[in-house]
C-alpha cells in the first residue's frame, strides 16, 4: 500500500505560539509599569487600555493564522488520500487535483470557527484574569495605605508590594484552567490546541475524501509512540461504521482516550481493501489489533506492557 508522509505542523504551530508569547511579554511589561505605591485610577486605566489593544492585535493575528492553516491542513489530508488511493501518482499531482468536496467544505468551516473560538477564549480569559488581579491588588494597596503611621508599616508594605507584584504576573502566567482543573500557561495551552486542531482536521479531511471515493478502511500511522497509542499503531480501522469486518471505527478508538487524544500525532493511511494487504503488513495489523483490544480491556488510559501480556494470556 502507498503511504503519504505523516503531517508535521511544527513551524505553523511555532508561529502561533510566538504570537502569544510576545503578547504575554508585552502585557507583563505593562503590568510592571503600574506603580503600586500610588495606583491612581487614570494611570491604571491607561495600562488596561494598552493591554486591551495588545489582546485585540493578538486576536487578529490568531484569526488570520486559523483562516490560513486550518484549510491548509485539510487540503493536505485530501492530497494524502488522493495519493494513497492511486488517483494521483505523486503528492505534487495530488496537490493540483485536491479540492474540497461538500462534506469537507462543511468540516473545514466548522473547524475554523471552532479553533477561532478556542483561541479567543484564551485571550478573553487573560483579559478577565488581569482585570480581576488589578482590582484586587489595587484594593490591597488602598487598604495598606490606611494603616500608614503604624509600627512596622514600611516593612509590611515592602513585603506586601512584592506579593502583589507576583500576583499580577501570576494572573497571566497560569491563566488557563482546563476541564480537568489543570493550570496552563497561555502559550503552552495554545500549542496544545493548535497541534490538536491541525491533526484532527487533516485526519477528518483525509477520511472524508477516501469515503467519497468508496474507500472505507485505513491503517493507523506509526511513529514509535510511547503512550497507549503504541498498542493501536498499524492496526486496521473502519472509516464508516457500516463497513464489513471486525475492525473498530476511528470514532470508537477516539472515544477510549488511548489514541487521538489531545496533541496526538497519529493519522490514518487510507486502504481500499484489507484483503489486499501484503502478508507482512497483515500479520502486523492482526498483532496490533490483538494488543489494542487487550489495552482496551484493561480499562486504563495508559496500561503497561505487562498488563497487556496478562490480558493476552
Amino acid at each position: 500500500m502507498r503511504k503519504a508522509p505523516s503531517p508535521t505542523y511544527e513551524r505553523d504551530v511555532e508561529t502561533l505560539v510566538r504570537y502569544f508569547k510576545q503578547a504575554v511579554a508585552n502585557i507583563l511589561a505593562e503590568l510592571e509599569r503600574i506603580d503600586l505605591t500610588d495606583p491612581s485610577r487614570p494611570f491604571i486605566q491607561a495600562r488596561l487600555r494598552e493591554i486591551a489593544r495588545i489582546l485585540s492585535e493578538l486576536n487578529e493575528k490568531a484569526r488570520e493564522w486559523v483562516e490560513e492553516n486550518i484549510p491548509k491542513a485539510a487540503r493536505e489530508g485530501v492530497e494524502a488520500a488522493l495519493y494513497e488511493l492511486g488517483i494521483a501518482k505523486t503528492l505534487e499531482e495530488a496537490a493540483k487535483l485536491a479540492k474540497f468536496n461538500v462534506v469537507n467544505k462543511e468540516v473545514v468551516a466548522a473547524a475554523v470557527a471552532d479553533t477561532q473560538a478556542d483561541l479567543l477564549a484564551v485571550t478573553q480569559n487573560i483579559d478577565r484574569k488581569i482585570r480581576a488581579a488589578v482590582r484586587q491588588v489595587t484594593a490591597e494597596v488602598m487598604r495598606a495605605k490606611l494603616t500608614e503611621g503604624r509600627n512596622g508599616r514600611k516593612e509590611l508594605t515592602r513585603d506586601l508590594l512584592r506579593t502583589l507584584r507576583n500576583r499580577l504576573g501570576g494572573a497571566i502566567e497560569t491563566g488557563i484552567i482546563d476541564a480537568a482543573g489543570r493550570r496552563w500557561r497561555p502559550e503552552t495551552y495554545v500549542d496544545l490546541v493548535a497541534r490538536t486542531k491541525l491533526n484532527d482536521i487533516h485526519l477528518e479531511a483525509r477520511r472524508n475524501e477516501a469515503i467519497a471515493h468508496g474507500t472505507y478502511y485505513g491503517i493507523i500511522s506509526s511513529h514509535g509512540a510511547k503512550d497507549a497509542c503504541r498498542f493501536h499503531e498499524n492496526r486496521i480501522v473502519k472509516l464508516v461504521e457500516s463497513a464489513p469486518g471486525p475492525y473498530p471505527t476511528v470514532a470508537q478508538l477516539r472515544a477510549t482516550g488511548q489514541i487521538w487524544h489531545p496533541n496526538c500525532k497519529h493519522t490514518v493511511h487510507v486502504l481500499r481493501d484489507p484483503d489486499l494487504l501484503p502478508d507482512e503488513l497483515r500479520r502486523t495489523a492482526e498483532r496490533q489489533a490483538a494488543r489494542g483490544d487487550a489495552a482496551l480491556r484493561t480499562g486504563k488510559r495508559n496500561p503497561s506492557d505487562e498488563e497487556i501480556e496478562e490480558v493476552l494470556l
